[in-house]
């Protein structure tokens, strides 16, 4: 029986995957043929979703964008044997945008049907575990310390360091929390994970488990993600069932649990304090620190908080090993990073490549430049609180380090294009009401900082050429510098990042003279 894969990811599903699944039922149906319809993940090329996949004796041939009204003509040109038709794109494999990528973390996602156990240990699932369950909880520690691995969410914290913490303290009970309440614009790895290789989430967590000596772990979802929430309860209850998770995993003796757990909402629940602040089920407040949360985190325990993409990667660094995994990238920036294309390109989607790729190849040769033809003028990358980069730092390297010279981020690995039309002093004033709007409120450079600063870039606006201008100017860079040296946490802290950025490489938008 031919197999036809449809996409049942959210991007897909927006643009009708569903309604196209329907009609190749009812056109198979039609026709007396007989097919195995697979909703897989994406395979991540946005722009050509929704993406039909069919088996052949060749391999999974792709057709896209497939719409209801093309799919009579597919099956008219024998769609099923790979036949000609002009949403024909060849072997999938043999895609550009996929063959000239480093998949690691997103090896399986488009490939398998995400909540099927079976297809997940078909390929190579469930194989880190396996390997983690003969390691003591140091050994498996210094795996994943030996790896680079740092935290995916944006502060590229050392993973082995935070774990190792937890491991050395004494404790009746300690937590992994996952860190999926995903914000940032541009970015929606973490929701491709979820959605579309859930269980590589569920597996890294239970690695950290047992590597910690934590027996129960929380998935603080993002709410506004139910395809998200469905899948990973789907295969949580699954998992179980095989006993992977439980009192009892794979009869080792050694307990892991896990729940799903949805997110309040707020931006600010993003923060790892914040975050266990609602977890715990009060207002999402930020902690002071000390104490860290890896010392006295969720219910004043010990507690693992990583992101959705670091816990995902674990599996393939028990899998093969730390040092496979530490071959890819540069400097101290190892393994690859999930890099998310958005904004004002030909072709957005998710690309995984090693670190050390720069921002000119991902906007050109992946993003294709921009949708409108218009020269690219300006980059975010890093969420909200990225810095603007102009065209003259295109060619810096994705490194964490090489990103600092330059004052900006690489956060979460979201990357939001702008074409020359941009008024990045609009940007910059966006910086400013996004903060005041999420602020927790409990800092006052954040609070009150937020709110004046949508005051002094209005003025800013208004004031180009006047007397007063210059000192309007000086007043937006004071206030950036007590929010950036004063905030509680990195939401006042980083504001400053996208508008002094905006202010000195976009000078002409704010009426500075050069």
């Amino acid at each position: 029986m031919v197999k036809v894969y449809v996409p049942c990811d959210s991007t897909a599903l927006s643009l009708g995957a569903n309604k196209t699944a329907d009609a190749i039922i009812a056109e198979a149906k039609k026709r007396g043929l007989e097919i195995e319809l697979i909703r897989n993940g994406s395979r991540g090329l946005f722009w050509l979703e929704p993406m039909v996949e069919v088996t052949t004796s060749q391999g999974r041939v792709a057709y896209a964008p497939v719409l209801p009204k093309d799919v009579p003509s597919l099956f008219d040109a024998d769609f099923l044997t790979g036949g000609a038709h002009p949403l024909n794109l060849g072997l999938t494999e043999e895609l550009a945008w996929l063959k000239k990528q480093q998949r690691l973390t997103f090896a399986r996602v488009g490939i398998t049907d995400p909540i099927s156990l079976e297809d997940y240990l078909a390929h190579d699932g469930y194989q880190g575990l396996q390997n983690a369950l003969k390691l003591s909880g140091a050994e498996i520690v210094k795996t994943v310390t030996d790896s680079g691995l740092r935290g995916r969410g944006g502060a590229a914290f050392p993973t082995g360091i935070k774990w190792n913490t937890v491991l050395g303290c004494e404790a009746t009970q300690k937590y992994i929390v996952c860190n999926a309440d995903e914000g940032d614009s541009g970015t929606y790895s973490d929701r491709m994970i979820m959605e579309d290789d859930p269980y590589v989430l569920i597996e890294g967590m239970t690695i950290a488990g047992i590597a910690v000596g934590a027996t129960q772990g929380y998935i603080y979802l993002r709410s506004e993600y139910p395809h998200a929430l469905k899948a990973l309860n789907t295969a949580i209850a699954r998992a179980e069932q095989a006993g992977y998770l439980g009192d009892n995993i794979c009869g080792s003796g050694k307990a892991f649990h896990l729940e799903v757990r949805r997110a309040a909402g707020a931006y600010v629940c993003g923060e790892e304090t914040s975050l266990l602040e609602s977890l715990e089920g009060k207002r999402g407040l930020v902690r002071f620190k000390p104490p860290l949360p890896a010392i006295e985190g969720l219910f004043g325990k010990p507690t693992v908080v990583n992101n959705v993409i670091s816990l995902a990667s674990v599996p393939i660094i028990l899998d093969k090993g730390a040092q496979y995994y530490a071959d890819y990238g540069m400097g101290r920036s190892r393994g690859t990073l999930p890099i998310q294309l958005a904004g004002n390109l030909k072709q957005t989607g998710l690309v995984e490549l090693a670190f050390g790729a720069t921002l000119r190849t991902l906007l050109y040769d992946f993003g294709g430049g921009s949708a409108t033809g218009r020269p690219i003028r300006a980059v975010q990358v890093g969420g909200p609180l990225g810095a603007f980069l102009p065209e003259s730092q295109f060619d810096t390297p994705l490194d964490y380090e090489e990103f600092t010279k330059i004052w900006a981020v690489l956060g979460h690995g979201g990357i939001v294009a702008f074409d020359d039309t941009v008024d990045m002093a609009k940007m910059a004033r966006y910086a400013f009401e996004f903060c005041a709007i999420e602020s927790c409120g409990k800092c006052t450079p954040c609070r009150i900082g937020s709110t004046r600063g949508v005051e002094v870039i209005d003025k800013i606006v208004a004031n180009k050429g006047s007397p007063e201008h210059s000192k309007t100017i000086q007043l937006a860079r004071d206030l950036s510098d007590t929010m950036l040296n004063g905030s509680l946490c990195a939401l006042g802290g980083m504001t400053p990042y996208p508008v002094l950025s905006a202010l000195n490489h976009f000078g002409e938008d704010f009426g500075i003279m050069k």
